[in-house]
């Protein structure tokens, strides 16, 4: 029986492969008879793109399901909940999103936290992750890096917060902060690390209000981003403009803020180390640099500027104690010069990168992510799970852009495919799934959720969107964001 469903599985696998043109003959129409039953635990772009792949490579196989867990009520991860607002461009990747969620074979289930630690957001229903074993054939992992990575100099406080909590609160995420951050308190802000993020938050900080209120920034933030005080962001790095971590992309929209100039650089520092051969990045990043901001700097009553070659040494009240590095040639790492130097501010911004969970199952605390050998889940123990995978930044760590997860999430679900055509013992270790699980079965925890009206599906977060973005026109912006109550009764309204 093994070997005539493992013929039957290579005849399929040799009719999906076809051009949809040709017309196979009738004894070439085999299907696979396996059950291939996919649980993805998170909601995100990653767990998007291995669906979407999947159900292109399986698009006649009967036998195939894909349900996706998230403990956000809402789809779509860091596209919903990190992209920064004032880039509606990026976010259209969720039209590809929708073709995977309305795919009759996929299931999405909303507000659901899989594991055993609580949730952070305080209204989803748990899901032991024993429950998915025994209720899927196959599990990938796309729980991405959710926690922000923090500088043993600067402990949280009143005056020093991640700029994940900043991220978090302007796209109303479900875990932000209770509270605003004190804007019209604040003149001064600090930002350590010059990535993408701190750009973002620095832009957010430094924009009129009036432009950003046409984009996705809900109104209560708007309402306090207009009483805003903040006159000067200062961007600090540990190296140099020839290491700075942001994009060309970026750095031009700080460069063109319409009401904001950049504090000119030193010319010293605008140089090259002789003979050192530059990338045509890093040559566009000097060349943008040296012409300075649209704006003349002296000119607008906001301000910013990139402060290289600095790392915090230490917070006192409002006293950020910054040494002064280099960058040593053969190691490309910034060492102490021996000097320091103090400012005044604020609020001190940490934007160091992020991690996992600890608490996740298969983390590895050396690494901040789950360990993966070839997309496959490895243990503890250095045992290899059969049909566990891991993508996205739970895989590879919190780098690279939406076009770098897609690769990866094609990646896992070529391999998904290619271990289920080709099941080999010699790779496994440990088996921990169940082989043959009913196909549409769901777990309890997750019918009695729905039942309850706890647990947001598909077609349920297409009458949320749709809500959001009618009440977005009312007020001629791009969308108007909803809260887990304002959304919970919506559905309620409509059953």
């Amino acid at each position: 029986m093994w070997k005539l469903n493992f013929r039957l599985r290579l005849n399929w696998v040799k009719l999906a492969d076809r051009s949809e043109t040709e017309s196979p003959s009738s004894d070439q129409r085999y299907i696979s008879c396996m059950t291939l039953k996919l649980a993805i635990v998170g909601g995100g772009p990653s767990a998007f793109y291995v669906a979407s792949r999947l159900q292109k490579l399986l698009s006649t196989n009967p036998n195939f399901r894909v349900h996706v867990f998230d403990r956000l009520w809402s789809p779509h991860g860091l596209v919903r909940y990190g992209v920064a607002p004032d880039h509606p461009e990026v976010k259209n990747c969720t039209h590809k999103f929708d073709e995977a969620g309305t795919d009759t074979r996929l299931r999405f289930f909303g507000n659901v936290n899989v594991g055993e630690s609580l949730s952070p957001v305080d209204h989803t229903v748990q899901l032991p992750l024993s429950s998915i074993f025994s209720k899927y054939s196959h599990v990938v992992f796309a729980t991405g890096c959710t926690l922000p990575k923090l500088h043993a100099d600067l402990p949280p406080s009143s005056n020093c917060v991640s700029a994940l909590s900043l991220v978090h609160w302007y796209t109303q995420h479900p875990n932000a902060p209770p509270t605003p951050p004190p804007l019209d308190k604040l003149s001064h802000v600090s930002i350590i690390g010059n990535g993408n993020v701190s750009l973002d938050v620095a832009r957010m900080l430094l924009t009129n209000v009036d432009v950003l209120s046409k984009y996705d920034v809900p109104q209560p933030v708007l309402d306090v981003l207009a009483q805003s005080t903040v006159k000067h962001v200062s961007i600090i790095g540990r190296r140099g403009p020839l290491e700075a971590a942001f994009t060309m992309k970026e750095l031009r929209e700080m460069i063109n803020l319409s009401e904001a100039s950049m504090v000119p650089l030193d010319s010293h520092i605008l140089q090259p180390p002789e003979g050192l051969a530059l990338t045509r990045q890093q040559t566009r990043v000097l060349q943008l640099l040296s012409k300075g901001s649209k704006n003349t700097f002296g000119t607008t009553k906001k301000t910013w500027s990139l402060d290289f070659y600095r790392s915090p040494i230490g917070l006192q009240h409002n006293h950020l104690s910054l040494g002064h590095t280099m960058v040593d040639p053969k190691t490309q790492r910034a060492v102490p010069t021996g000097e320091t130097s103090t400012i005044s501010t604020d609020l001190v911004v940490t934007s160091l990168g992020f991690h996992g969970e600890p608490s996740a199952s298969y983390y590895d605390p050396g690494l901040g992510h789950l360990r993966t050998l070839n997309n496959r889940i490895i243990t503890p123990h250095g045992h290899t799970l059969k049909n566990v995978y891991a993508s996205g930044w739970a895989s590879t760590g919190a780098r690279g852009v939406l076009a770098s997860t897609m690769m990866n999430a094609y990646d896992v679900a070529d391999t998904i495919v290619n271990d289920y055509q080709n099941p080999s013992s010699e790779l496994i270790t440990e088996q921990v799934l169940n082989a043959e699980p009913s196909l549409d079965e769901i777990p309890e925890e997750v019918q009695k959720g729905i039942e309850e009206r706890n647990v947001v599906q598909y077609p349920d977060w297409k009458r949320i969107d749709a809500e959001e973005i009618r009440r977005g026109e009312v007020l001629g912006k791009e969308r108007e964001r909803m809260h887990w109550d304002e959304a919970r009764a919506l559905l309620h309204h409509q059953a």
